[in-house]
């Protein structure tokens, strides 16, 4: 499911018109990504939980060459489903 399908999917349930459903999700994607960059975690209950997460620095393999490279530390977001998500995957 693509950003327009979700956007219209919203718009059918809750009375709202598809911009304003794009809307609602661009502001939400926005105060996601503005928390993640602060290294905050947002919890949606019963969904889940987006988490900055720290990865170390590491050495790789240029797959092309075979040469070993450093791979630099960085941060990453990470998702974990809540119990609800969980079961409506089952």
């Amino acid at each position: 499911m693509r950003k327009p399908d979700l956007a219209n999917a919203i718009a059918q349930e809750t009375d709202l018109s598809q911009d304003k459903a794009s809307e609602v999700i661009t502001a939400f994607t926005d105060q996601v990504s503005a928390a993640a960059a602060r290294g905050d975690d947002v919890s949606l209950i019963g969904f889940g939980t987006f988490t900055v997460r720290q990865r170390e620095a590491r050495s790789g393999r240029n797959p092309q060459t075979g040469a070993t490279i450093q791979i630099p530390a960085s941060r990453t977001v990470g998702f974990k489903p809540g119990k609800a998500l969980k079961e409506a995957v089952k």
